[in-house]
């Protein structure tokens, strides 16, 4: 499986969110639903197509085969998605 997390702590109110991206709309959306993140959730900024999620929420993901990445392998890995995933009338499609 083809689905990252990084190392970012952000916080948004209470929680520490990092985020999760994927080489291909599928994985994403596949370990989306696995770890119970709402699809409502799901990002489509200009950086690359991604998913804020929890601590919590990042350690089921790492469980269920997702890899943790350091910043700059990180950073790569949105450059790849960016030019590789399907865009459809300037928005990503999930």
């Amino acid at each position: 499986m083809s689905v990252f997390v990084d190392r970012s702590a952000n916080g948004f109110g209470r929680m520490v969110m990092c985020h999760m991206i994927a080489d291909t709309p599928t994985e994403l959306r596949g370990m989306a639903d696995q770890i119970g993140v709402a699809l409502k959730w799901f990002q489509s900024s200009a950086s690359a197509p991604h998913f804020d999620i929890s601590q919590s929420k990042k350690r089921l993901a790492i469980a269920a085969g997702a890899v943790e990445l350091a910043r700059g392998p990180f950073v790569d890995a949105v450059k790849r998605i960016r030019v590789t995933w399907l865009h459809n009338q300037g928005r990503w499609v999930l």
